[in-house]
């Protein structure tokens, strides 16, 4: 079975009746950008981390329309990827092209089984008897077509286009100034590794001469050959001396400013690249690029998955991460003491929390009573109430219960209906 067919199930499209046109006239039309931002080794790592970061969201599917897809989704959402694979893949088309696509998988029933996401050479929106198509052109020249309703399309950097986002040509210079550096820090090592001489002819020599001169002297002295470390020279030359080559070192400015474009387009840092960010810069780096990814995937994913009926009955695909894993040992405790033992946090969230197994039984939650089970709080004993009554006058107070914690016995009334003596009764 061909690859298309597993996405498409060999459906053809009809003919194509017009292109579909957006308010302002456009042809939603997207193409692959051809710039190698991907080829070089600063700009690559910087993908890869955040392909790599995002690939730890954990996924969750909320209500219970298809929440057998719960465990494909978790596990294996294709048949050729696992979901690590599958979200760093379609944030890495992301980070490259700045649109990604995600097409539903079918059975051969037509229910929903999986899904893959696709990076397509070409894509275009058109209309075939009034139904909406996304188009696509793949590298190998096969096309493949899918309701526009149907397919998730995942987009940054949205300006001039209303469905794609826009592609990496401002990064353009960078890559060259990437590229010029390199090219110099190359030729700059091969030329200083050279040991070189600076020799004055004593004698008028042709420049044939002069030239087999030259090479006698390299064969005689620079080769491999020469074992003994001494250079000896004849009386053709009056005078030979060491040019004296000094290691190259790239400009630390241009250095700086060149990481800086990168990391400022790919909205990371260089501690992040380099994996030695704290809390206080995973927390930034979270909050500006991992967290919006998640919250359009988590979008995408469930308007692609339910449809209007059910996404109004609460059910929802969720990408969610522990932004606790990075934390210093003294956050993570403070965190977990204070608010497990307010209902917060079961114990198998504070497992999570210090990347521990879970146990059994730890998905209760318990509160301060000190400490109780959250559905046992109603559960405790009528306490006994005290009744103090006023002490008459010539009446003595009353004596203090026995050690035993066994309470005087009640006053009895006299004969004439008046009670004894003035004791507390309990």
């Amino acid at each position: 079975m061909k690859f298309i067919d597993y996405l498409f199930h060999g459906r053809k499209m009809q003919v194509i009746d017009s292109y579909f046109k957006m308010l302002n006239g456009y042809s939603p039309t997207f193409t692959s950008f051809n710039g190698g931002v991907y080829e070089m080794d600063l700009t690559r790592v910087a993908i890869n981390s955040f392909a790599t970061h995002c690939s730890k969201l954990k996924p969750e599917v909320e209500g219970s329309a298809h929440k057998r897809l719960e465990r494909v989704l978790q596990y294996k959402p294709n048949y050729f990827m696992d979901t690590v694979k599958f979200i760093k893949r379609l944030a890495t088309i992301l980070a490259v092209e700045n649109t990604a696509f995600i097409v539903p998988i079918e059975d051969e029933a037509g229910n929903l089984c999986g899904w893959y996401p696709i990076r397509p050479q070409r894509c275009e929106v058109v209309e075939a008897a009034g139904q909406v198509y996304l188009r696509y052109l793949f590298a190998n020249g096969e096309y493949g077509a899918i309701e526009f309703e149907r397919v998730g399309i995942m987009t940054d950097f949205e300006y001039s286009d209303d469905l794609f986002g826009e592609d990496n040509t401002t990064l353009k210079p960078t890559m060259q100034l990437i590229h010029t550096q390199n090219e110099g820090i190359i030729n700059a090592v091969k030329n200083s590794a050279n040991i070189r001489f600076l020799a004055k002819v004593a004698n008028m020599l042709k420049p044939e001469d002069i030239k087999k001169e030259r090479e006698r002297f390299t064969e005689d002295n620079l080769s491999a050959d020469n074992k003994s470390g001494m250079i000896i020279y004849d009386n053709k030359f009056s005078d030979l001396k060491q040019v004296e080559s000094k290691p190259y070192t790239p400009n630390a400015l241009q250095m700086q400013q060149i990481q800086d474009s990168v990391c400022t387009h790919f909205g990371t840092s260089m501690d992040i690249l380099q994996n030695k960010f704290d809390e206080n810069t995973w927390n930034a780096y979270y909050e500006g690029k991992i967290e919006p990814f998640a919250i359009q995937l988590s979008l995408v994913m469930t308007n692609m998955t339910f449809t209007k009926r059910e996404i109004a009955q609460g059910n929802a695909i969720v990408f969610s991460a522990n932004r606790l894993q990075y934390a210093s040992n003294a956050t993570k405790l403070q965190v977990s003491t204070q608010l497990f033992d307010r209902a917060l946090l079961c114990r198998n969230d504070v497992m999570d929390i210090w990347n521990m197994a879970h146990v059994e039984g730890g998905e209760k939650y318990y509160i301060r009573k000190e400490y109780t089970e959250v559905s046992r709080l109603d559960d405790k004993k009528e306490e006994p109430k005290i009744i103090v009554q006023p002490i008459q006058p010539g009446q003595q107070e009353p004596e203090e219960p026995p050690a035993g914690g066994e309470e005087p016995e009640p006053p009895q009334p006299d004969d004439k209906g008046q009670k004894g003596s003035g004791e507390n009764a309990v």
